[in-house]
């Protein structure tokens, strides 16, 4: 606290309340400006990071287009679309009977590793 405040409060004068009202404004704006900095630096230091993942994802992206330039040909994209449209106009009945041999695809292949593991397991058990 200031001097004058002190002396305020130690002669029990009406300044107190005006010299403590402005002591913690004083505070606050400190307080305010420590945290406004803070804030400015953590978001410059976001934007970097932001900044590198975005750089990253673009690279990741030219590097995919170019190991599958061979294999994304104009056939493939055409059948694609068709496939896609295909599915975008099953009816309910289709689209329930499609989702069901998917799941179906996956229950076997979920069973098959599970098989391969335990005769893994039973070798490893054996030895």
């Amino acid at each position: 606290m200031k001097k004058n405040v002190k002396k305020a409060i130690k002669n029990h004068k009406k300044p107190i309340i005006i010299g403590a009202i402005a002591t913690g404004v004083a505070a606050l704006a400190v307080g305010l400006g420590k945290a406004f900095k803070s804030m400015k630096a953590s978001a410059k230091a976001q934007h970097e990071v932001d900044k590198a993942e975005f750089e990253a994802v673009k690279a990741e992206s030219k590097a995919n287009f170019e190991e599958n330039r061979g294999h994304n040909t104009y056939a493939k994209a055409k059948a694609d679309a068709k496939q896609v449209w295909d599915d975008a106009h099953m009816s309910h009945t289709e689209r329930e009977a499609k989702a069901q041999e998917e799941r179906d695809a996956k229950i076997a292949e979920a069973k098959e590793r599970t098989a391969e593991a335990n005769a893994r397991y039973e070798a490893a058990k054996k030895n």
